[in-house]
């Protein structure tokens, strides 16, 4: 019987935590252009993203013309990161809203014009394993609490279905003394 309440547990906690993956991905932007990726989160769903333009010369240092401006936005408009004239960077953020969230990355005109490699991976739920590295205290905060409203909530139905298991050892011997 313990194996069943184990089991239960576990198709409980999957139906009640977020899965979510994770999306890496490698594209060109010429200068002068715009490239906007969306994702749909959950609320309360832990995001990390990192981003790097790739040199166009193996072992070779960036030009000074590959230079980006990024911004992480929700489909409300609250912004969550911003990097100007950057290289790289990394983002990390516990989302408030559900919706799609959309990463945009601008890329300064040039002439001639040049185009940029960009190697984007982001992961947001279970995906975002490196969100220590990046979250905020606060935001680890929100998520213990979560986590502690999860925990209460599994015992909660634990103790539920002890309740139910009594009950129904009660009324089967009321059923069997009744029929004997």
């Amino acid at each position: 019987m313990c194996g069943l309440n184990l089991g239960f547990i576990v198709i409980m906690i999957g139906l009640v935590a977020e899965t979510e993956i994770g999306e890496s991905m490698r594209f060109e932007l010429e200068s002068g252009k715009t490239k906007c990726i969306a994702e749909d989160i959950k609320a309360n769903a832990m995001t990390v993203g990192k981003y790097s333009i790739v040199s166009p010369g193996e072992g070779q240092p960036l030009p000074d013309s590959h230079k980006l401006v990024v911004r992480v936005s929700s489909s409300k408009g609250n912004n969550y990161h911003l990097g100007d004239q950057v290289d790289s960077g990394t983002f990390g953020f516990l989302a408030t809203e559900s919706g799609d969230y959309t990463t945009c990355f601008w890329a300064n005109k040039h002439k001639p014009p040049v185009k940029m490699t960009i190697d984007f991976d982001w992961k947001s739920g279970v995906a975002a394993k490196d969100w220590s590295k990046i979250a905020k205290k606060g935001q680890i905060e929100t998520m213990e609490i979560e986590l502690k409203k999860l925990y209460d909530t599994v015992a909660s139905i634990h103790e539920e279905m002890f309740y139910l298991r009594e009950r129904y050892e009660t009324i089967m011997a009321v059923i069997i003394a009744v029929n004997s």
